[in-house]
């Protein structure tokens, strides 16, 4: 069950320290050349792997070539075209400004990764096979740390294609991970690059020391966990800071030892105790091994009988000799055979092994995401590595063990994810309570476990299979978990052994290459490396606008109050133009300047007053924007004055006013087509109540009147004839006249209105990132039906649950619409309904959208709208992945005060709703922050559940509803729901 060598009794190989590092290979240290390997095939041998300015000695040379060599197998492996070298005309790009992931390792390791990242962020994922071509310098204003610089690199793009590059400058490294040893040589020198670095980094030798320590993982696993861990007496010489103190883990004994000499008594009452204790459960067999990061993958076990108290003793004893400071020798229970019945299952057939590996990942909020399961199937009776068998999904390697039925797969599987995602999780936990030295760095964490886990190692397994693990000789970069799966309650129970080092995303990455050399990954397969790429382009993001400085035009109202959080977490020093002198946020940016913003037919001399104000206040600023409706042409005409990037001044007024957006784009027939004017709708601006008449010829009815430069759905009513037209004008042109009837809804460009056609069909949100004129990301979302003759939401669901080529129709509407406007740079909503022929526009918001959805978006994609929106106001690209895919669903629904009040102010009170928040049970989004009703309203708030399915998350969101008084005949949840069956 634990790493057992069925060759024989006696250890097959070395203790020593020598022994340790002259096996360790090209990234743990050792002397002499790389081993020949097995490179078939015939690729250019005259590339330039010489780095300028750096000179390699003969050894490290030829180890340099036998990675690059190990590259072009692998590639070929893969069916992908061999590396070209375009070293001779260096690349320059765009200095600080440009995300650099950074892989110091071997490329067989890594290459899953460095493909995922080709596609998520092309050019940008680069391998360096060299420590030479990476340089470590000081860091301005930060004493102690460095910034790195890659000079040369193999750098990674969509399909496979691979290109040997040198930098003139060199690229500033915004990620870097490395395969990390902890002997002399190549491993040493990654280690030190690693090490108290500016930029983020996915490991480090000191978080791998830890992490290496099985009794300090092992406890970690089974205190902060609740991850089941077999019975072990540990005898621990001189123990660690972390391992010292602290409550008693149940099955864990610790047994300090001041010295190693003159211990047999101690050493035979503890393991007599141990051996005859309830903890062992129904074990007959104990190991014994050492523990420290010394011992990692360098030594076999020992297995006795559990009733040989003096053998194991005397095994124990002749560990201590060989322990160090800080390391332990451990006793554990092998756990006994899993036998289960399975009707129908096989009878038992050769002895087998199976090796199931994990790849679980740190995800937006510090979240741990089990990211793919590969298993190896290979003889009981011979090493079972990565290396020497083929890798299987779980349900093929579990089959062939005589446990086909899909609901016993599920459970396994299951449980796999719980202990993967705790262990993980432990682990943050762990690192969260470490200093910036202990770490390696300040900016030293660990993204991912690739976990290897043997169920029922050394155990006949549940369905007739005997599964062994077996420690691998080779150093490899990140930790993992080992698993055994044994039964507790009749229950197959994942019991974790240790956090060890593994192969795994190389297995995935092997995995995944059977698959894509019969037939392309489809939309529902995730690359096992994908969820570590989209962190490693997060935390990018995160390093290059730490510090940056940027004018905010607008604070905004409760709904706003992420914006400031955000801004702290990001390390952004914002600066801030309000109309409202005690507005909250005042105590919360760098500056603050008190300024008048709501008479917008000034704003082009408001622009220049302002751009006055700031160079008076020494402002050095990186960028300015809005997320505010009534302040965006403002802050386009202050980039404008100020000459930072933003979207030109005429594309955000044609956007603003909605009717200009529409009569724009009807004009727009192409070429290129589809042409943006398939999208628009016929409309007419009404500024006088003769316009009216006018209007009810011109645009076919039904239809709807709208502010003109209206937000948040206010005054947008369904008319069905000229009567009702004329008496839907009159009412807005006496009730909303100006910014004091109902502020932050565009009244101060005033109360002008529109008609236009009203279309069927299904109402949707995309919210684009676009960049350049180039189209980053987009994400759609599904609205409910409206209570007409109104159009305030009611109800809505992320993703979307259209088919693939719809939700790509409104895509392409949405970002057709954007550019034919002249939006090129920016976050931008756009509402859209699809009806029979197609995505028809309903208005461009040239801002990030509103209400939940940046909320909503961060939860299910990772990526966060307002630091996008930041990063392109800046200048900077946004960092990130290519094609972002949600893990999860929500659907939530709007709270109106007119309908809800009484259940906003009893069973669905704002303490009600957070405290339920709070406890993961629903998702709030407060829109306002009072309980005032009115004619001319915006929702309250938005209330959202969670699931694996929309169908899952609507109907707990309805029972909730239910339960909360939010549903009811007048608010009929369920039929808002409706649209997203």
């Amino acid at each position: 069950m634990l790493s057992l060598d069925p060759l024989g009794p006696d250890w097959d190989c070395p203790l020593g320290t020598k022994d340790l590092e002259e096996e360790e290979g090209p990234w743990g240290g050792g002397s002499g050349l790389p081993p020949p390997g097995c490179f078939p095939g015939c690729w250019r041998q005259d590339v330039g792997l010489d780095c300028k300015g750096s000179l390699e000695g003969a050894e490290a040379r030829a180890w340099t070539v036998h990675g690059y060599s190990l590259l072009q197998s692998c590639l070929r492996q893969a069916g992908l075209p061999e590396t070209q070298d375009r070293s001779q005309a260096p690349r320059t790009g765009c200095p600080g400004a440009e995300v650099t992931l950074c892989i110091l390792g071997s490329p067989s390791t890594f290459l899953s990764v460095l493909l995922e990242g080709g596609v998520q962020s092309p050019g940008n994922m680069l391998l360096c096979l060299s420590p030479a071509w990476l340089t470590k310098v000081p860091a301005p204003g930060q004493p102690g740390e460095a910034v790195l610089l890659v000079s040369k690199a193999v750098s990674f793009h969509p399909g496979g294609l691979t290109f040997l590059d040198d930098f003139v400058p060199p690229r500033r490294v915004t990620y870097f991970l490395a395969g990390l040893g902890l002997g002399p040589g190549r491993g040493r020198e990654a280690a030190e690059l690693a090490r108290d670095l500016t930029c983020p980094t996915g490991a480090s030798a000191e978080l791998a020391r830890l992490l290496e320590d099985r009794l300090l993982t092992r406890r970690l696993l089974a205190q902060q966990g609740g991850v089941a861990v077999p019975a072990t007496l540990a005898f621990t010489y001189k123990p660690p800071a972390l391992l010292r103190g602290g409550e008693a883990t149940p099955g864990l004994r610790l047994v300090e030892l001041s010295g190693k000499e003159g211990q047999e008594t101690l050493v035979k009452e503890e393991v007599g105790a141990f051996l005859h204790s309830g903890a062992l459960g129904d074990a007959l067999q104990v190991a014994v091994k050492l523990s420290g990061w010394r011992w990692r993958g360098r030594q076999a076990l020992r297995v006795h009988p559990r009733g040989e108290l003096g053998a194991v003793a005397d095994t124990v004893l002749a560990l201590l000799e060989k322990l160090e400071e800080e390391e332990s020798v451990l006793v554990e229970a092998v756990c006994p055979p899993a036998r289960l019945p399975f009707p129908g299952s096989p009878p038992p057939g050769p002895q087998l092994a199976v090796r199931i590996c994990a790849v679980v990942c740190r995800t937006q909020g510090d979240r741990p995401l089990l990211s793919k399961v590969v298993c190896s199937v290979g003889r009981e009776d011979r090493p079972l590595r990565h290396q020497s068998s083929l890798p299987q999904t779980l349900e093929v390697a579990l089959a062939r063990c005589g446990l086909g039925e899909p609901g016993q797969v599920a459970v396994v599987r299951q449980h796999v994810k719980a202990g993967a995602e705790a262990a993980l999780a432990a682990v943050l936990a762990l690192e969260a309570g470490l200093s910036a030295e202990q770490r390696g760095g300040r900016q030293a964490r660990t993204d991912f476990l690739g976990e290897c886990a043997p169920p029922g190692a050394g155990t006949r397994g549940p369905w007739g299979c005997r599964m062994a693990a077996r420690a691998e000789r080779r150093p490899r970069p990140g930790p993992g978990v080992d698993f055994a799966l044994t039964v507790q309650g009749r229950a197959l129970t994942p019991v974790a052994l240790e956090l060890n080092s593994g192969l795994c995303l190389e297995a995935c990455g092997a995995l995944e290459g059977l698959w894509a050399a019969q037939r392309p990954r489809s939309g529902a397969e995730e690359a096992a490396a994908a969820p570590l790429v989209e962190t490693m382009l997060r935390r990018s993001a995160h390093y290059l606008m730490e510090g940056k400085q940027l004018l905010l035009i607008g604070a905004g109202g409760v709904s706003k109050k992420f914006v400031w959080e955000a801004a702290r977490h990001y390390g952004l020093k914002l600066h801030l133009v309000e109309s409202d002198p005690n507005h909250f946020a005042s105590q919360l940016v760098q500056t603050f300047i008190h300024f008048d913003v709501t008479e917008h037919r000034r704003d082009e001399e408001n622009a220049r007053s302002l751009a006055e104000l700031v160079r008076a206040r020494g402002l050095q600023l990186d960028g300015c924007f809005s997320y505010w409706d009534d302040c965006l042409v403002l802050t386009a005409l202050l980039c404008q004055e100020l000459g930072l990037p933003c979207s030109p001044p005429a594309a955000m007024r044609l956007a603003k006013q909605k009717s200009c957006t529409q009569l724009h784009l009807l004009r727009c027939h192409g070429p290129p087509w589809p042409a943006p004017s398939l999208h628009a709708v016929p409309c007419c601006p009404l500024e006088r109540e003769a316009d009216v008449e006018r209007a009810v010829h011109q645009v076919p009815l039904p239809g709807v009147m709208k502010l003109e430069f209206g937000a948040g759905a206010v005054g947008v009513r369904l008319v069905e004839d000229a009567p009702q037209c004329h008496e839907h004008f009159s009412r807005i042109a006496r009730d909303l006249q100006g910014e004091a009837d109902h502020p932050g809804i565009g009244l101060g460009w005033g109360n002008a209105m529109l008609l236009m056609e009203f279309v069927e069909g299904t109402e949707h949100d995309v919210d684009l990132v676009l960049f350049g004129g180039r189209l980053l990301a987009a994400f759609v979302s599904d609205n409910g039906p409206t209570r007409l003759p109104g159009f305030t939401e009611t109800a809505a669901c992320m993703p979307t649950g259209l088919a693939p080529e719809q939700e790509a129709q409104l895509v392409q509407a949405a970002f057709r619409c954007c550019l034919g406007c002249g939006l090129l740079d920016g976050v931008f909503n756009v509402e859209l309904k699809l009806t029979q022929a197609g995505p028809k526009l309903i208005e461009i918001n040239p801002r990030m959208g509103g209400f939940y959805l940046r909320d909503w978006i961060l939860e299910l994609y990772g990526v966060d709208l307002l630091l996008a929106a930041a990063m392109v106001a800046c200048g900077l690209r946004p960092a990130l992945p290519t094609h972002p895919r949600a893990r999860g669903h929500l659907v939530g629904v709007m709270c109106l005060v007119s309908q809800h009040q009484q259940v906003l102010s009893s069973t669905a009170s704002r303490e009600t709703l957070q405290a339920l928040h709070d406890q993961g049970l629903l998702r709030l989004n407060l829109l306002e922050d009072i309980l005032v009703p009115g004619e001319y309203e915006e929702p309250y708030c938005n209330v959202a559940c969670a699931g694996e399915s929309p169908a899952e998350a609507r109907l707990r969101l309805l029972g909730l509803c239910q339960g909360l008084g939010i549903d009811g005949p007048h608010y009929p949840v369920a039929h808002f729901l409706s649209h997203f069956k």
